[in-house]
């Protein structure tokens, strides 16, 4: 089945799903958010694939109404992996209730007649900065998102690269640390092992760091660091040459001008930023690499939600499937 071509003088209905928040917003062709509420996905044990999808259509009907019920030029998605794509057929690790769920067929059956394209969440954060962000205006861009895991999308000469399922960019799982942490992909010492927020949470802990919290996060812990605690400032530097020596692999690799950070931990700042451009500058080495630029996501929340707008208003350089 092809889509067809969208109206490129309507909004978009954009979708982003997580483990954690499920946000809906209705964006104008520019990348204006017109529109736009957010829930706690629902999780509880008592939640089943049904139950979900008719919250998430609850959610949709809301903000279209919000926004005056405007025609669509389509609807763009973008939902924690993995997935079969461009199929979209998910499997969110975050959330359970959904195995194999048909997310791209139940939105063409209720938006008949409209283009519909989902990606991986963290791939339209890239694809966001890229197109309205602070990627903006240039053509080799990653982006990431370092939260609950690490992810990110990558555009090279202008395009979004979706490799051979769709899961290119995907920086998490670079090796940083051969020796390092398991990883929950089955590997060890990942990017993701060492700077995800419940990992660096787990190693502060071990360390000795307590909140009184059984729940701490790793904004708990940025938080803390910079209190001046002294095994969450480490947490923090832990964090951050990681970050920077993924991306002085990813560099070398695809010649980057661009790397914007989102996510919960990218909040810390200058406690994250700081050790990871030290530790960038002491790995790229090539000349071409030391030109890339590190700096945090420019869109905020909504990244993810301007980047699945993208997939509709920009799909000749974000869109290369059906």
């Amino acid at each position: 089945m092809t889509d067809p071509p969208n109206d490129a003088g309507s909004p978009v209905m954009a979708i982003d799903i997580g483990g954690t928040k499920t946000a809906v917003a209705v964006v104008e062709p520019g990348g204006r958010v017109a529109a736009y509420d957010r829930i706690v996905t629902p999780n509880d044990a008592g939640v089943d694939a049904e139950g979900l999808w008719r919250t998430l259509e609850s959610l949709l009907d809301k903000v279209a109404a919000d926004a005056g019920s405007p025609d669509l030029a389509g609807v763009g998605v973008g939902c924690g992996g993995p997935m079969t794509w461009p199929a979209a057929e998910v499997s969110p690790l975050n959330i359970p209730a959904w195995r194999g769920f048909p997310l791209r067929a139940r939105l063409r059956s209720r938006y008949a007649g409209l283009p519909v394209r989902v990606h991986n969440d963290a791939i339209c954060v890239a694809v966001g900065e890229h197109w309205r962000g602070a990627g903006r205006g240039r053509d080799n861009v990653l982006g990431m998102v370092v939260s609950t895991g690490v992810g990110g999308g990558m555009v090279l000469n202008g395009h979004l690269i979706d490799g051979a399922s769709g899961n290119a960019g995907h920086i998490g799982h670079v090796v940083v640390d051969p020796e390092g942490p398991p990883c929950v992909c089955g590997g060890r010492g990942c990017l993701e092992a060492i700077a995800r927020g419940p990992g660096l949470v787990a190693w502060a802990q071990e360390q000795g760091w307590r909140t009184g919290r059984r729940d701490a996060t790793g904004v708990d812990l940025a938080g803390d660091a910079r209190r001046g605690h002294p095994v969450a400032e480490s947490a923090m530097v832990r964090a951050g040459r990681a970050l920077g020596i993924a991306i002085a692999s990813a560099t070398h690799l695809c010649d980057l001008e661009v790397v914007a950070i989102g996510g919960g931990l990218s909040q810390a700042g200058a406690l994250l930023f700081d050790p990871l451009e030290e530790a960038l500058r002491v790995h790229a080495r090539m000349r071409f690499a030391r030109q890339v630029q590190v700096v945090p996501a420019a869109l905020g929340q909504t990244s993810g939600l301007i980047g699945a707008a993208a997939l509709i208003f920009a799909a000749d350089r974000y869109w290369n499937a059906d």
